[in-house]
């Protein structure tokens, strides 16, 4: 899967004539092969994946004939090809990622290619904020694959063991079931550590009566998924019961009015309401949810700050939360996708509240 003719449809309506990518994810977007250096270059009419000799390879089998290969090596280094390639194709106005690259970097890039960038950053923003249908496919297998390690897992936390232990156990069924990583470094916290929305996991142990909040998630295709649920072993008190039913109860007011063409900042209005009416609003810090898909991370995001209409197409996640310093904390998470009309769920984990009753 390679993106180069949609990037060329948006340089041609940007009065822009070539794009220099640099970062490792945008390469991946652009040209659907994963490498650590060297750049993809898209002109017009033509584009070009350059990399060393660790990659020559495996990118030209990726490649087709949508993009052409080429090595850099100390003969010849990558930004002499660029220059050559940029002459070649005869590129004006040359934009490169300016939120990706240091300054030091772009600088030594106009020096070297004898020209100057523009700015192509939100450019790729924008394309990468709707996704298509393999991208969704590879969403839900890698969301998919982090539900089954999640099933494993809640059959096997007890009281005594550390949520370093947990977090390992995660990571080992998500590779077992087919991740090709971790979208980022999972959160297991327990205890009054769940009211810190990124805790680390530690060797603090599981105590009967506690949470637990598991916020992980994996890779399939490059693509991330994203999930957090939080359980409680043996039993739970009624405040922890009521807390947990309101946070639940903000999520789903989020996901009822979540669709495309709002600004992300409705959607967490709606769940921030329903949070603050329950007389927890101080609580609340985070935003609703962010974009997610090659990165974790990206735009455009349900947060108080999200004006922009939020695209057919976007996968968000869903995670309002309740932290009570020093006490205990509560967070839901699903990932949705944004349609016309609503959004659908990649998440199919159940989320009502679990007590878990552990054996032994």
């Amino acid at each position: 899967m390679n993106n180069i003719a949609g990037i060329q449809e948006k340089l041609r309506a940007r009065g822009l004539d070539g794009l220099l990518i640099t970062d490792e994810k945008n390469q991946r977007y652009a040209s659907g092969f994963s490498f650590t250096d060297g750049a993809v270059l898209v002109g017009l009419d033509r584009a070009w994946l350059i990399t060393d000799s660790r990659y020559i390879e495996a990118a030209e089998k990726a490649a087709g004939d949508v993009l052409t290969v080429q090595l850099y090596n100390r003969e010849l280094p990558l930004r002499e090809l660029l220059r050559r390639d940029i002459e070649e194709a005869g590129i004006r106005c040359l934009a490169a990622e300016d939120g990706k690259l240091s300054h030091r970097e772009f600088l030594e890039y106009e020096k070297a290619l004898g020209m100057e960038l523009l700015s192509g950053g939100s450019l790729l923003q924008e394309l990468r904020a709707s996704k298509n249908r393999e991208e969704l496919q590879y969403m839900q297998q890698a969301q998919d694959i982090a539900e089954l390690a999640l099933e494993d897992v809640l059959h096997i936390i007890r009281p005594g063991m550390t949520e370093r232990q947990v977090m390992a156990e995660l990571v080992y069924s998500m590779l077992r079931h087919g991740s090709q990583g971790n979208s980022f470094d999972p959160i297991v916290v327990t205890g009054a550590k769940t009211s810190m929305p990124h805790g680390v996991p530690g060797d603090e142990v599981i105590q009967a009566g506690d949470f637990v909040t598991m916020d992980f998630g994996c890779i399939k295709g490059g693509y991330c998924s994203d999930m957090t649920r939080t359980v409680a072993v043996g039993r739970a008190t009624e405040e922890m019961k009521n807390v947990y039913a309101l946070v639940l109860k903000a999520q789903l007011a989020g996901i009822a009015v979540a669709r495309a063409g709002i600004p992300g900042r409705e959607i967490d209005a709606t769940a921030r309401k329903v949070i603050k009416d329950g007389g927890y609003g101080e609580y609340f810090g985070h935003g609703f949810g962010h974009s997610l898909g090659l990165d974790i991370h990206e735009a455009p995001s349900a947060n108080p700050g999200g004006e922009a209409p939020m695209p057919e197409g976007a996968v968000c996640s869903a995670e309002p939360g309740i932290y009570l310093p020093g006490r205990f904390g509560v967070r839901i998470e699903d990932v949705m996708v944004l349609e016309k009309g609503g959004c659908r769920l990649l998440t199919k984990a159940k989320k009502e509240l679990i007590i878990l009753q552990p054996q032994g």
